[in-house]
């Protein structure tokens, strides 16, 4: 239960520079990345964030923060939809 309170309260927040440096607070976890897309769970739904040459350069899921740096060509949200265990993201079966 304090867990999911501690999650309610973090903000979530996209802060992009020179479409070269992408923050994103409010981070629950990573579904998959390459250099062409990160696909992230965010506590406002799924956020696919598209572009070349992209590097995922800080990750803390204790904080919610990412840092990704590359050419961005788009940011899409999908609608929010409660995570299914049987789905887990990336890192969480990774840290098993």
């Amino acid at each position: 239960m304090a867990d999911n309170t501690l999650k309610q309260k973090m903000p979530h927040n996209v802060i992009m520079e020179d479409r070269r440096h992408l923050t994103v607070s409010g981070v629950e976890d990573i579904d998959s990345f390459d250099e062409q897309a990160v696909v992230i769970f965010t506590q406002m739904g799924e956020l696919t964030v598209k572009g070349d040459d992209l590097h995922i350069n800080r990750l803390s899921l204790e904080v919610g923060e990412i840092l990704i740096e590359g050419e961005i060509y788009s940011l899409v949200y999908s609608e929010k939809q409660e995570k299914q265990s049987s789905s887990q993201g990336f890192f969480s079966k990774v840290f098993r």
